[in-house]
């Protein structure tokens, strides 16, 4: 479902464009924001349906950004999740929580302070604190026969890199629609080589060193101005 969304906004997107261009006749681009401050709150609904097709993993993501100006916004993102490995030869759980900070860039033209849509770039920092159980496995062996033995749990820490890309548009007033893709880069391998969670929460895969995934959220942005009223003009003294 979640991919039939993002693919109604990939189609909205050249209309979007289609509009502005319509729109630089009669509009000129804002260029002076300073006054402009937004703020907004958002949860990833793609994570829910994921978890509801998925047997042995969940996990759950929220948002929060700030409008710095020049189309530039501060990112700061988190959640939750957990694992379950349960096969004939290898038992074990996991669980972790994440956040991630950074930036966006939105590289639309700014039509106006009411102007609100967003295609940008951005880059991001995870770090997740994550546990995994003590697993148990079994070797099999027809000859010497089965061999089961247990792996210690283990607390650790993962951290990454994020190069991020996406769209956002306002569908009600405050109300915004949007998707993230995500190139994800892992900084610490070397901590996931002994039995390695199958699924970190924020990251993905935790077998592997990169990973591409992508977000659907939808936020409620509260939006304030503080650009100061003009001053009116000095009035000449009356000539006597």
């Amino acid at each position: 479902m979640s991919k039939y969304i993002i693919s109604i906004l990939l189609l909205l997107a050249p209309i979007v464009s289609i509009a502005q261009d319509d729109d630089e006749d009669t509009n000129k681009p804002v260029t002076d924001t300073k006054g402009l401050h937004q703020l907004s709150i958002g949860i990833d609904i793609a994570q829910p349906i994921t978890n509801a097709f998925s047997d042995n993993r969940t996990g759950y993501e929220a948002m929060i950004d700030y409008y710095f100006g020049k189309e530039l916004y501060g990112v700061a993102e988190g959640g939750f999740g957990n694992a379950t490995v349960d096969y004939t030869d290898l038992k074990y759980k996991s669980s972790n929580t994440f956040f991630r900070l950074g930036v966006n860039k939105s590289i639309l033209v700014r039509l106006s302070d009411s102007d609100w849509d967003m295609g940008f770039i951005g880059i991001r920092y995870g770090l997740a604190s994550i546990k995994r159980s003590q697993g148990t496995y079994t070797i099999v062996d027809d000859l010497f026969g089965n061999t089961t033995g247990t792996v210690p749990a283990k607390n650790f820490l993962g951290h990454w890199v994020e190069i991020t890309g996406g769209m956002r548009l306002e569908l009600f007033a405050g109300i915004s629609a949007g998707w993230t893709i995500r190139g994800k880069f892992l900084m610490n391998a070397k901590a996931f080589k002994e039995l390695s969670p199958s699924y970190v929460a924020g990251y993905g895969k935790g077998d592997k060193n990169s990973v591409f995934d992508y977000n659907f959220y939808l936020t409620y942005a509260i939006r304030w101005n503080k650009k100061k009223a003009a001053q009116p003009a000095p009035v000449a003294p009356a000539k006597e």
